[in-house]
């Protein structure tokens, strides 16, 4: 018997492609007797709408990989033929968006159950009550709009406009009837706000229709359309909704405008991923993140910079204590240890994103712009919990500084909202497309002081997560798992248990801890296991700049490759690890007289920074840091771990230096030389 012939490359994707048409076609039959069809016949519906979506996206894949050369035998009008393929599975990937869309729209009385994690149905019923408040409601709400416009011009729309405005930040064309097409800079009503992020709206021209909200921001009538459509920074508010009304807090932060614009840019895919169920509606992109790509101005390496006093002729925050021989403490208004225990019920991703980083980003806040650094904890989690994200609550030995759940918080604001600001979030990329991106899980704010200004007590805190951005009021991480639940005491407990939160516990300082956290800046946030590297730096800082510099008024450059250079360090953590372990391993070797010797100490500290961390610094054989790419970390670990080696068993760097197989950068002056006014920071009060 002859074994059957392999069918060819482009020949097998096009039969799959008909299997896949055929699978798409019988869905579709099948959905136009929904509306007889029970909840859960609706629910099967749109799993299998995402299932084959991702076969589609994976046959797209293997086509989008053929090549000509491929095929044993020649295939006439080969290009022609692939593209009709691929323009097959687009118009397969539409249908199965528009099916998926509508069926979560029939089933939003079920509170967003119909995603790709289901939480059990224990709050539908509650839900249920709510959506029908919510219809009743909405109907009152319709025919009083309606009454408005008979009597009423369309140039009068947008004075007469609520505080339900919105501006469109995006296009959107409708997908199906009942859908509203919109153009970016629109202004919208926004008539009722369902809890699955599709929102019903009205336009100038008094048609309505269903919209998706995250193409959408607060509009603010006082500052007139032009401003919003232009990007002003003043456009946005900060709404908390109570049942006497809304309370109003208006934006003035800078930074903001950019971050609005780059987190407007991700709407269209975020939109995408919600629509198809792959991430929950109160997924978002990841604010914090925005900023740390914005620029310099919210990094650790910024804020361990000296601060120059208003008049730019003094240092505010490094002076020197000339009965000590070091530089002079400096209480702050907030100095405290606070720990990431962990995270709970955090809602899981579809299939179709790979996660490659869960991560906690934190900094000081007061509720309407960032006060300090953004700091960033590494998560943990297991398999078999894959809900619970764990920290480590004390980092040693080998273990990198980046899952060090351990934080100082230090800040001298006089704000009264001060507070801290925490933003969840996964580092992803999709699997059909290779799309990078970060998403906020949830979000935050604990105000560390109460009503009287007096610290909140040192003990542990469930934080009940947030759903949207640090902007936004009134959104739920996951709306399948309403926070709002009726019935009985029993019901509501089990409603809130299930729940996102976050677990922390804030720690006062013993004696010890407040007088090394002293020696820091007055503002900053970062890791406990690298402060005593911290401090060194900073006394460093204060022999270079304020004891030995020849003049007071001389701004030259400084020859001294540590303070060049060691800023560095805190974006990559890996190295700050390195000089870690080296710094612990030569410790150790030390006397107890010695370990007392600060001046010696400190020698000791620059004898090791040279001898590990500047070869690092720019070794050819160290691949560029990048956030949340296992494999760049890896290769860089491995190069790390090595030349780490090496040093141990030659007692120093010298021979790696010199070793023909040892390629490094060529020299930049930069390496060398501390222009402390182009680093310090600048007091603009």
């Amino acid at each position: 018997m002859l074994a059957r012939r392999q069918r060819d490359p482009l020949q097998s994707v096009q039969r799959r492609s008909q299997e896949l048409k055929q699978q798409v076609d019988g869905l579709l039959s099948e959905s136009r007797l929904k509306g007889a069809l029970e909840a859960s016949k609706r629910r099967d519906i749109y799993q299998r709408c995402i299932q084959l979506k991702q076969a589609i996206d994976e046959n797209k894949n293997a086509l989008q990989k053929l090549n000509k050369a491929d095929e044993p035998a020649p295939v006439g009008n080969y290009s022609q033929k692939k593209e009709e393929e691929h323009n097959l599975l687009d118009k397969l990937t539409h249908q199965l968006q528009e099916l998926a869309v509508s069926t979560r729209r029939e089933n939003v009385t079920e509170a967003g159950v119909l995603t790709e994690r289901e939480e059990g149905d224990s709050s539908a019923e509650g839900d249920e009550e709510e959506e029908e408040e919510g219809e009743e409601g909405s109907e009152g709400e319709d025919e009083e709009t309606d009454e408005e416009e008979e009597e009423k011009q369309k140039d009068e729309f947008h004075q007469e406009a609520t505080s339900g405005e919105y501006i469109a930040v995006g296009d959107f064309t409708a997908q199906q009837v009942g859908d509203l097409t919109f153009k970016k800079g629109e202004i919208l009503l926004i008539i009722e706000k369902n809890p699955d992020g599709w929102w019903l709206a009205e336009n100038a021209k008094g048609n309505k229709g269903l919209i998706p909200r995250t193409y959408l921001e607060p509009y603010n009538k006082e500052e007139g359309q032009e401003s919003s459509e232009e990007g002003s920074e003043e456009d946005l508010e900060v709404r908390d909704e109570t049942a006497e009304g809304t309370e109003v807090k208006q934006r003035t932060d800078s930074h903001w405008s950019a971050v609005r614009k780059a987190i407007s840019e991700q709407v269209n895919t975020v939109d995408v991923l919600t629509t198809m169920g792959a991430i929950p509606a109160g997924f978002r992109p990841s604010t914090l993140f925005q900023l740390l790509e914005e620029g310099n101005q919210f990094r650790a390496s910024y804020f361990l910079q000296p601060e120059l006093t208003p008049s730019q002729l003094a240092f505010r925050d490094l002076m020197w204590d000339a009965k000590t021989g070091s530089i002079r403490s400096r209480p702050s208004r907030v100095s405290l240890i606070l720990t990431l225990w962990s995270c709970k019920m955090i809602p899981l991703p579809g299939v179709s994103i790979q996660v490659l980083s869960r991560h906690v980003r934190l900094c000081l806040f007061d509720g309407s712009k960032v006060l300090s650094n953004i700091h960033t904890v590494r998560a943990t989690w297991q398999p078999k919990k894959p809900k619970t994200w764990t920290f480590s609550p004390q980092v040693t030995g080998i273990l990198p500084c980046l899952l060090d759940g351990d934080c100082f918080i230090r800040s001298n604001s006089s704000s009264p909202d001060l507070g801290i600001l925490f933003e969840l979030g996964i580092s992803y990329i999709r699997n059909s497309t290779g799309e990078r991106g970060e998403l906020s899980c949830g979000w935050v704010f604990l105000k560390l002081l109460d009503a009287s200004g007096i610290p909140i007590p040192a003990k542990t805190y469930e934080l009940f997560l947030n759903g949207g951005t640090p902007y936004e009021k009134g959104v739920e991480v996951d709306p399948s798992v309403s926070r709002r639940a009726h019935g009985s005491v029993f019901h509501q407990m089990m409603t809130m248990k299930r729940q996102p939160q976050l677990l922390i516990k804030l720690r006062s300082l013993n004696r010890r801890s407040r007088n090394m956290l002293s020696l820091l800046p007055e503002i900053l946030i970062g890791s406990m296991c690298s402060v005593h590297l911290l401090i060194f730096y900073r006394q460093i800082l204060g022999d270079v700049l304020l004891k030995d510099r020849m003049s007071m008024h001389s701004a030259d450059l400084i020859s001294n490759p540590v303070l060049a250079t060691f800023p560095r360090l805190l974006e990559q953590p890996d190295i700050m690890d390195a000089l870690r372990s080296s710094w612990a391993e030569k410790e150790s070797t030390l006397k107890r007289s010695e370990k007392r010797d600060k001046e010696l100490l400190k020698t000791m500290f620059l004898l090791v920074y040279h001898d590990c961390v500047l070869p690092l610094l720019h070794s050819a054989l160290l691949p560029p840091f990048r956030w949340a790419e296992e494999e760049t970390e890896a290769a860089r670990w491995k190069v790390i771990t090595e030349f780490l080696k090496q040093n141990q068993e030659n007692e120093g760097s010298l021979q790696a230096l010199l070793s023909p197989e040892g390629v490094h950068e060529p020299f930049d002056i930069s390496e060398q030389t501390y222009d402390f006014l182009g680093e310090v920071r600048k007091n603009a009060a």
